[in-house]
């Protein structure tokens, strides 16, 4: 019997190492063995995701949660894909119940803050990648979109702080 650790782990790389398609046929062995896993349904719909298989990847993802209703991971990622499907208040709606499931989700804090940002709600947009940063005070793409949002805010001197911390963490 295969391990199914194994095959995750392998399939969880695969992904990383941009090899979607790869990683699908691992996720979808290692759920034959183990169907009620919820992990492995999570980490399915993130390759289908990136395979642009975004109804496959929802169905994954409605699988995670219909298993373990509290995987804020699999709720964000729904999020994540009504955003890039611009229905933009379905996104909103799965990024909240993300957060309701783990408030210290600083991804999901992150893309509720995109979102806001591209519907031009700056304040939203600010708070949210305010939250992401409380949480994870090196989450660069929080400290890039922050900046940008206090731009359009003409909160210069801010932004100017916040330029000044990318700019170290490059070096």
């Amino acid at each position: 019997m295969e391990n199914i650790a194994h095959l995750n782990d392998s399939g969880i790389a695969l992904t990383e190492a941009n090899r979607p398609y790869e990683a699908i046929s691992l996720f979808r062995r290692a759920l034959s063995i183990e169907p009620e896993n919820p992990l492995l349904w999570l980490n399915l719909g993130i390759a289908q995701q990136k395979t642009g298989e975004y109804e496959d990847a929802l169905n994954s993802y409605k699988r995670a949660v219909h298993i373990d209703d509290s995987l804020a991971d699999a709720w964000a990622s729904m999020g994540l894909i009504y955003y890039e499907l611009q229905q933009f208040d379905k996104a909103e709606e799965y990024y909240r119940i993300a957060l309701n499931r783990d408030y210290n989700s600083h991804k999901a804090w992150n893309n509720l803050g995109v979102l806001y940002f591209s519907e031009e709600k700056y304040e939203e947009a600010r708070h949210c990648f305010e939250e992401a940063i409380n949480i994870l005070p090196v989450f660069y793409d929080a400290l890039f979109n922050i900046r940008d949002t206090c731009r359009e805010l003409k909160d210069y001197r801010a932004a100017a702080e916040f330029e000044r911390i990318l700019s170290q963490m490059k070096k």
